[in-house]
């Protein structure tokens, strides 16, 4: 997609949803706007750093049947590349894992991916070997891009733009298509193809300067000139053909293919204060309006073009929640609450279906209000608004179970226990979805609050119901990690289910599985080796099966390590 912010071009590694609109000599950053980690600049240079020293070939990877290798850039060199930029992704400081945001991309990302699945534009090797993880990250900017190996960015300020799931997912859906097909494999070969471009114009250039110097710098400059042209017209067919791909998973995986149309209406708009639509040969994307107009040639007969997705009350809530945590500045809370306070002294009037838009604009108020009131620690506030927003929620199920989420968080936030108990009987304890499960474990380890109802004193035991709560909740975890076992934040949230249970050699393990999930397998042994160290020290006390695991997973974390830093070495 293209960008509302030129100077998002340089965040992404294959094509930002932002990269483009203005022509390349005007595309650059702001003093300062390098240092940062999270999608930016460093990341960038990684992976075109990558690019140009990968090996010839790689015997033990597999490509698509259906695209091959592409000049030796094999699907195992692919993840190889993400795995080094996502290893540093992960230690962002940017870098979000918010189950009720996560879940909400997720939900859209796997029903994209099981559409691309069924039309066979996903194969079912490169399924398999790469990532598909969906990394949030603070960033205000609109931008989403793809990385090697099946990584994909998201920065929030795409999620504050958005008026819809299907907007959101049209981006999500370009961005897939550009891994699907290959794209970092293929603007790899044809780059390796400009060389003897490259290499020829220079010998030309140098046999003509031994007669004119001038007509030497004009050769060798215009072969450069026709391998950049070359690069910028394949790279435009990349983002179209995305587009169009794209486009095709939209209705079946579930959504409106005019989210795409208001996505770009989008685009349009604010690419209209920098950008005048000149030198589109000199693009890395194709104008805006072109891509537009492209694509509504395409919608089925019938369909509207210039339709606006609905917004849903959940949607609304959603992007509220994304807004406050991504702008969360002490005026931009203030303000948020301000403007909620009068829906909460007023009851919903009623909604005729042409304006439940204006319904979900007050749940988002009411929502972003209630979480700015308990981040400036007005206690009252948050409480009378969230109160509000469960009403107002009562009759659209996915936004009322948003709501009772956002009434438990805030009570833990703002240790009141009283209200965190009668918050707690709201949420389905047999519910086993990521947000509901986070939640529950810091009621009942008392994460981050005394608000748990075990919490009384502090040298209190754990009640019955504490106990038998946790148990539950461990069992439940273990299942959820049999079926993600890459969920960094699950592993974390076991570890402390585990070590409130008394159990320190798994709470240990399960840390590790934490670290090694993000990529950092250093930080993963060490943990390992202070789980061996406590077995040590606990000598017959120490369950051995346990200890059993430790020493097991200890030896394959240190050969994925070793990998990685062999992995690593070849392609510098």
């Amino acid at each position: 997609m293209n960008s509302i912010s030129p100077r998002a071009q340089a965040r992404s590694a294959i094509s930002p949803l932002p990269a483009g609109s203005a022509p390349a000599a005007r595309q650059r950053q702001r003093p300062g706007q390098a240092a940062r980690a999270l999608f930016l600049a460093p990341c960038l240079a990684v992976c075109l750093a990558a690019l140009g020293g990968l090996p010839a070939s790689d015997a033990n990877a597999q490509a698509l049947p259906s695209l091959g290798e592409a000049d030796g850039f094999s699907v195992g060199d692919e993840r190889r590349i993400g795995d080094q930029i996502a290893r540093q992704l992960y230690r962002d400081p940017d870098y979000i894992d918010d189950p009720v945001l996560q879940e909400y991309v997720q939900d859209i990302w796997l029903a994209l991916m099981q559409a691309a699945r069924k039309k066979g534009a996903l194969d079912d090797a490169l399924g398999e070997q790469f990532a598909w993880r969906v990394l949030l990250g603070k960033d205000r900017s609109v931008n989403a891009f793809a990385l090697p190996g099946g990584y994909f960015g998201l920065h929030l300020g795409l999620i504050n733009a958005v008026d819809s799931r299907d907007e959101l997912a049209s981006v999500m859906a370009h961005e897939l298509s550009h891994v699907s097909q290959r794209h970092i494999a293929r603007l790899h070969a044809q780059n390796a193809r400009q060389t003897p471009l490259l290499i020829a114009s220079m010998v030309l250039g140098a046999l003509a300067a031994s007669k004119n110097p001038d007509a030497a710098q004009a050769v060798v400059a215009g072969g450069q000139a026709l391998a950049m042209q070359n690069s910028l017209s394949f790279s435009r067919s990349m983002e179209q053909e995305a587009d169009r791909i794209g486009l095709g998973l939209m209705a079946p995986a579930g959504f409106d293919p005019a989210g795409f149309i208001g996505m770009f209406d989008k685009l349009s708009q604010a690419n209209r204060f920098n950008d005048n639509g000149a030198y589109p040969y000199l693009r890395t994307h194709p104008l805006t309006s072109q891509r537009q107009s492209d694509l509504q040639a395409r919608l089925p007969q019938g369909q509207p073009r210039h339709a606006r997705p609905a917004t849903s009350m959940a949607h609304a809530m959603v992007v509220a929640r994304s807004r406050v945590l991504s702008l969360g500045k002490v005026d931009f809370l203030r303000s948020a609450v301000q403007s909620a306070q009068p829906l909460a002294r007023t009851t919903a009037p009623p909604r005729s279906a042409d304006e439940a838009g204006a319904a979900a604009a007050d749940a988002g108020r009411l929502y972003a209000g209630a979480l700015a009131a308990a981040q400036l620690r007005d206690a009252d506030q948050a409480k009378a608004l969230a109160d509000a927003l469960s009403a107002r929620s009562a009759g659209d199920a996915a936004a009322h179970r948003l709501a009772q989420l956002l009434q438990l968080e805030l009570a833990l936030s703002l240790r009141d226990a009283a209200w965190a108990r009668a918050a707690l009987a709201g949420i389905d304890s047999r519910q086993r979805k990521r947000p509901e499960l986070f939640l529950r474990t810091a009621y009942w380890t008392g994460a981050e609050t005394g608000a748990g109802a075990e919490q009384a004193g502090a040298a209190a035991a754990p009640s019955a119901q504490a106990a038998q709560a946790r148990d539950e909740l461990a069992g439940q975890w273990q299942g959820w990690l049999q079926e993600h076992p890459d969920d960094a934040g699950a592993w974390q949230q076991l570890a402390r289910i585990w070590a409130a249970q008394q159990q320190p050699l798994r709470a240990i393990r399960a840390e590790a599985e934490a670290q090694a999930a993000r990529l950092d397998y250093p930080a993963a042994i060490d943990r390992l080796k202070a789980g061996q160290h406590m077995v040590r020290q606990l000598g017959a006390q120490a369950d051995h099966v346990d200890a059993s695991i430790l020493q097991s997973r200890l030896a394959a974390i240190e050969q994925l390590h070793k990998a990685s830093e062999d992995a690593l070495k070849r392609l510098k």
